[in-house]
């Protein structure tokens, strides 16, 4: 794009009464960005949701000196950004009608053909939800997806640091620009995820961490993924927002269940029974609802490696197996002294390296 059409499009996010979805619609109307602002009134008048009040904005030029400004800090920070046209623009989040026009990236992104969840819950986390959210992403990082969260205190960071300690992509969605971080004491969590993914945002960096600013960001965190997954919520609450969200973009939502006494499990309980989100209780629940082909996962990762590496515990089960024959999951964790939960994550890892094979009613055999 020249410097003129990335103007024109930070003149559009500038402007009042203009969001999205609007702006959307007049670029399709005129062609693009910088023909919005060459049309006549008259042909802008024509197109639904744009009434006299919008055509005099349109037509003030303080925003023009705003998108200036804005664009001058783009290129001093050497900032990269993403148009909704455009090839690198994520494929998930294109598909959603209120999607940013233009978004703000920092760090070594890549989202191409990933497989990509959201994970998201209250900042009041108890031990059960943190435990559960570092499992779970152990148990699915064979898979190698995407982990998106909002980098937020509780669920979000325990969710993205648990990404970087399995290997995984991490992305963080802001909800300010990308001139600042918050909360502060997560800055020291800023290098590992922008060398393990990194942050996107549509906030310009006049936009400062504000109650409604949370609440618009949430619809990119639903949006960039396939799935949302909420560990843990109070009754109310942004995670409950950002479920509704991915609920209302027709995206697969997973909450976990928890006590019916527990304050913080409320709201997860509520979206299971309302059927607003499917129970969540292991990796291997996700993999089936989203019908993740793990043959073909198998298969990529087969093809990288010339000779398959055992871990101790997964020569343990290896051995077990060979010796034994088919077994159940339980057996197997008995035989071989692991818990269940971390017999059932080296199970998949096993059968991503093509050594075991599961079998109905959760027996597993050597291949």
């Amino acid at each position: 794009m020249t410097e003129k059409d990335v103007l024109s499009i930070l003149k559009l996010q500038s402007i009042p009464f203009i969001g999205d979805v609007i702006a959307k619609k007049l670029i399709h109307h005129c062609g693009s960005a910088s023909a919005v602002f060459e049309e006549r009134s008259s042909a802008l008048l024509k197109i639904g949701g744009i009434g006299s009040v919008t055509i005099k904005y349109l037509n003030d030029k303080k925003y023009a000196g705003l998108a200036e400004k804005e664009l001058k800090f783009i290129q001093e920070r050497n900032i990269n950004y993403s148009y909704f046209k455009d090839e690198d623009y994520p494929d998930q989040l294109k598909h959603c009608f209120d999607s940013p026009i233009l978004i703000f990236k920092r760090g070594d992104i890549h989202l191409k053909n990933k497989k990509i969840i959201s994970i998201v819950g209250t900042r009041q986390m108890s031990s059960y939800g943190a435990l559960f959210c570092e499992k779970f992403i152990e148990e699915i990082a064979p898979l190698n997806p995407v982990i998106v969260s909002g980098f937020a205190y509780g669920i979000d960071i325990t969710a993205q640091k648990a990404a970087i300690k399995n290997n995984l992509q991490t992305i963080g969605c802001l909800a300010h620009g990308l001139n600042q971080i918050y909360p502060r004491s997560h800055k020291k969590y800023c290098s590992e995820v922008e060398s393990n993914g990194g942050f996107i945002t549509d906030f310009w960096s006049t936009s400062h961490p504000e109650r409604e600013n949370f609440l618009r960001r949430n619809r990119i965190i639903a949006g960039l993924s396939e799935a949302t997954i909420v560990i843990e919520s109070a009754g109310k609450g942004g995670s409950l927002v950002t479920a509704d969200i991915a609920h209302s973009y027709h995206k697969e939502v997973f909450a976990v269940p928890g006590r019916t006494t527990d304050n913080y499990s409320l709201g997860c309980n509520n979206l299971i029974k309302s059927q607003k989100a499917h129970m969540l209780t292991s990796a291997a629940d996700l993999v089936y609802m989203l019908g993740w082909n793990i043959e073909e996962t198998k298969q990529n990762i087969i093809q990288k490696q010339l000779f398959v590496e055992l871990d101790e515990n997964e020569e343990a089960i290896y051995n077990f197996l060979k010796m034994n024959g088919k077994e159940l999951l339980d057996i197997i964790a008995l035989q071989c002294q692991l818990p269940v939960h971390k017999a059932a994550t080296v199970l998949l890892g096993m059968e991503l390296k093509g050594v075991i094979r599961p079998l109905p009613g959760k027996l597993f055999e050597v291949v």
